[in-house]
């Protein structure tokens, strides 16, 4: 009986349920008094949330990461994101590895799941590859950041608020030490490119990183390489010149930095709403033009396989080239000389159309439950249910004042965020029941 039960139990189930047992033993590690500076009390409901957030490398919190939480607190917060961030399959196999031992095939099936890979064979290549490029990108950027911070903070504070940003950069998590994110640093250039080149480097995907570090052998780039480096480069490159436009070549700063600080100030207005939930300004001081853009860009977010979250750069470029290939009237949807296939397209187009509708329903819910301060409209609550989606861990500043049912319906966005609307979906509906011996006759409806 219990073989039949593990066999009924599916790939995308036990992903699901993974990520949600690491955010039950985090939760429950957040509530030990250790995890606490003393004197203060952690409510479960906080604790969980956190742990949410971090597992689903998000960076929304309703309490403040340094004011709050120990050093073994802020350790635990790193070692979820970390997990969070590279997925837990692949400590799995890293496991597996430090013990000498190689993964089984359920194991090796799983992690083919949980990084989209295309077949099994890819898996001990790409494991290697995920593993130490990480480490190396993360250690590489505690080196560039203690050239910033040893000097403000000393040896043991900067090496230690090196190695907690880098790993939230790298991993696009928004937490941070100084309890106001980077808003303290708008007259700091070279900290927020150092910040900026981590994030996109964990936003690009590790699929991605391997065609490019193997372009000098196999001179070969992958389809979704391509898309993905094309997309990416695309959305910063607009995204900052639209930037720079609506918020007046950040005039916030105008008085105080130079043009180039206000450059790369604006730069990271279009490089952490990918995902990285970290800022240099409150949102609530954009223009609306300069929300609506944060909001599309934290929709989008970032790579496929990577530590972002959102609808992914690839889907985005998919329905792109979708509709300019209707629009001219070819059948296929092609870039880089080749073309995609039928599954992608529908698979990309049947994403936007599921979180579209999950959006929606949350805003209705937060909606109704929550409250708008007068200064603010129907975007304080939009703005928050994209950030939980999308994993970008912005805020407005409704995050601290959530209900519970608020809080539980932004736990569910970052949740489902973050482990996959497929995978979610694919285990809520159990969509591994046998399929149908016959089809009915095809027929047409008018649309548009």
């Amino acid at each position: 009986m219990q073989k039949i039960q593990q066999q009924r139990l599916s790939l995308p189930k036990i992903l699901t349920l993974g990520f949600g047992a690491i955010i039950i033993i985090g939760s429950l590690l957040l509530m030990l008094p250790i995890a606490t500076h003393p004197g203060m009390v952690t409510k479960y409901s906080d604790a969980l949330f956190t742990a949410t957030s971090a597992t689903c490398v998000t960076g929304l919190t309703t309490l403040n990461t340094a004011a709050h939480w120990s050093i073994f607190g802020q350790i635990i917060i790193m070692i979820l994101v970390e997990i969070g961030g590279l997925g837990f399959m692949t400590f799995t196999v890293l496991l597996f590895s430090m013990l000498r031992r190689q993964p089984n095939l359920t194991t090796r099936v799983l992690v083919k799941e949980s990084l989209n890979l295309e077949t099994l064979a890819d898996v001990k290549t790409v494991m290697k590859y995920v593993i130490s490029l990480s480490l190396a990108i993360q250690a590489i950027g505690v080196g560039f950041l203690m050239l910033d911070f040893v000097p403000r903070y000393g040896w043991l504070k900067g090496t230690y608020y090196s190695v907690f940003h880098s790993i939230m950069s790298f991993c696009n998590a928004g937490f941070d030490l100084f309890g106001n994110s980077l808003e303290n640093f708008g007259n700091d250039p070279y900290l927020i490119f150092v910040l900026s080149v981590l994030i996109i480097a964990g936003g690009l995907g590790f699929l991605v990183w391997r065609d490019v570090l193997l372009w000098h052998k196999k001179h070969l780039i992958s389809l979704h390489t391509k898309i993905a480096l094309a997309t990416t480069a695309v959305l910063l490159v607009g995204a900052t010149a639209l930037f720079w436009l609506t918020e007046n070549q950040f005039h916030q700063l105008k008085d105080t930095a130079n043009g180039w600080a206000r450059f790369m100030d604006t730069f990271f207005l279009a490089v952490a709403p990918r995902t990285a939930g970290l800022d240099v300004m409150p949102y609530s001081k954009l223009s609306m033009a300069g929300i609506v853009l944060t909001m599309v860009l934290m929709f989008i977010g970032g790579t496929s396989g990577s530590t972002a979250g959102g609808i992914k750069t690839t889907t985005i470029g998919i329905l792109w080239l979708q509709s300019w290939a209707v629009l001219r009237g070819n059948e296929d949807v092609e870039f880089g000389h080749r073309r995609f296939t039928q599954n992608n397209v529908f698979r990309a187009s049947m994403l936007i159309f599921i979180a579209a509708i999950i959006v929606v329903i949350a805003i209705m819910i937060l909606a109704t439950v929550e409250t708008v301060p007068k200064q603010f409209g129907i975007e304080y609550i939009v703005f928050e249910v994209l950030s939980a989606f999308g994993t970008a861990g912005m805020t407005m500043g409704l995050t601290p004042h959530l209900t519970l049912l608020g809080k539980i319906i932004i736990m569910v966005l970052m949740f489902i965020g973050r482990v996959g609307i497929f995978t979610v979906m694919f285990t809520v509906l159990n969509s591994d029941h046998p399929q149908k011996r016959y089809r009915y006759v095809e027929e047409g409806v008018m649309i548009g």
